[in-house]
């Protein structure tokens, strides 16, 4: 199974994408996508969206997890945060890719082992989960690797609802 995590933004969208074979992950590719400051919001989408396109037809990707946005200061950040995140998942619905949402809080725990835990513990366990030399950067990168292995971890639960669901 081929996940990708993504950490969304207006400025910077973190990419990650696992490989998942039986308990383990192997990183396929992480990355960023990043938009110019000060250019129109409408282009930056754009430019969102056609690289997620890229990203999604390149590797083939079987589901999609994305962090859920929380925000409690700055609303305009938040509305335009949201509008990347909307067109993050019109560009997974449009290639068919399943989309899984998973709160800050989550991450932490599935990562960490606590979900009071500070990024850059989570980074750092996200690095050693992945066997990676370095931790990503930008911050990002190392968040949506957090958010593959968070989904990575899910799974299991996942399947198991689904197929009591039938």
């Amino acid at each position: 199974m081929r996940i990708i995590g993504i950490d969304p933004g207006i400025a910077i969208v973190g990419f990650g994408i696992l490989e998942k074979q039986g308990s383990k992950l192997r990183p396929v590719q992480y990355g960023s996508i990043q938009t110019e400051a000060g250019l129109p919001v409408p282009l930056r989408l754009k430019q969102i969206f056609e690289a997620m396109q890229s990203l999604l037809d390149t590797y083939r990707p079987d589901e999609m997890a994305v962090e859920k946005l929380f925000f409690n200061k700055n609303v305009t950040t938040a509305f335009t945060v949201g509008q990347a995140r909307g067109v993050i998942l019109l560009a997974a619905e449009m290639a068919g890719i399943p989309v899984y949402e998973y709160t800050p809080m989550q991450v932490k725990q599935a990562v960490t082992g606590y979900g009071g835990a500070e990024k850059r513990q989570i980074q750092e366990m996200t690095r050693m989960l992945l066997r990676l030399k370095e931790t990503p950067k930008p911050d990002d990168v190392a968040d949506a690797l957090g958010i593959a292995i968070t989904h990575a971890q899910f799974r299991a639960f996942i399947s198991l609802s689904e197929g009591a669901q039938r």
